[in-house]
């Protein structure tokens, strides 16, 4: 697919290294008990996921931004296409937050760390 590039590492949440196994230690999102549960490291080239303590605090800004895109699309859907009223709009935006919220947690991850690591083809080889 697009196996090298940070798209892929983002939607897959595969290591923005060497994009061959997964940085959580359950793919499922909605486990919720597991879903920022995350590997410290990459069994296959090593790369250390939090690069500091407080790394992935930084997401939290990113987890704004993604999730006034899915309120924003929610609300194109209901409130432009089907024709709901603003109310409805309005139930339905909180609706999309309240069950896409755990993916919207791991996309912030995956996009906060794939900003300061990229894909290196050397790590294929290790």
């Amino acid at each position: 697919m697009l196996k090298g590039t940070k798209i892929y590492s983002i939607f897959t949440g595969a290591c923005p290294k060497c994009h061959q196994e997964s940085m959580y230690q359950n793919k499922n999102p909605y486990i919720l008990n597991d879903v920022l549960k995350i590997n410290d490291h990459c069994s296959h080239c090593g790369t250390r996921y939090r690069l500091e303590p407080s790394f992935f605090y930084g997401s939290m800004y990113v987890s704004y931004g993604v999730g006034i895109a899915f309120a924003v699309i929610a609300f194109l859907i209901s409130f432009l296409v089907l024709k709901t009223t603003l109310f409805t709009a309005f139930i339905v935006i909180v609706a999309t937050m309240l069950l896409f919220g755990p993916i919207i947690m791991r996309l912030s991850r995956n996009i906060w760390i794939n900003l300061f690591m990229s894909y290196d083809k050397k790590t294929l080889n290790k």
